[in-house]
């Protein structure tokens, strides 16, 4: 669950992002696991779905880090987040999300998705748009 507001926009990166509706100070933490807005499916329960489903959690879902038999899949902006190499978001530890820079008010939010999907690798047209994103300095809406 997003711990800060944001808002859903377009990306430069992929298609929408989700974007900080006010400033983030870095060390907030922005993203914390909670079972009243982040669901577990499991893989066999997938694997019994339709096709529009299927496709659904394989864009949005991610492994949950305590079974791997369980996927995440969050009903808040938080699914929109979008991969970058210099993620201003980390994961690790897969509890909860940190700021790792200070975050501006419409400064996409942005993770490394290996940070809790193991073997994660992007497409190569992906990885031209997610390099875009330096340290100190997340992609803005145009």
């Amino acid at each position: 669950m997003l711990t800060v507001e944001t808002f859903v926009g377009p990306s430069a990166i992929e298609g929408v992002g989700v974007f900080a509706a006010k400033d983030i100070e870095k060390g907030t933490v922005i993203w914390r696991f909670d079972r009243r807005f982040d669901r577990l499916v499991h893989r066999a329960d997938i694997a019994r779905s339709d096709y529009i489903l299927q496709n659904y959690l394989d864009k949005y879902a991610y492994p949950y880090h305590e079974n791997t038999d369980l996927l995440v899949i969050e009903i808040d902006n938080g699914r929109f987040m979008n991969h970058a190499e210099y993620p201003n978001v980390t994961f690790a530890g897969h509890i909860r999300g940190v700021a790792l820079f200070d975050i501006e008010e419409g400064e996409e939010i942005t993770c490394n998705y290996a940070d809790f999907e193991p073997g994660f690798a992007l497409m190569p047209s992906a990885l031209t748009r997610s390099a875009m994103v330096r340290p100190t300095q997340g992609l803005r809406p145009a």
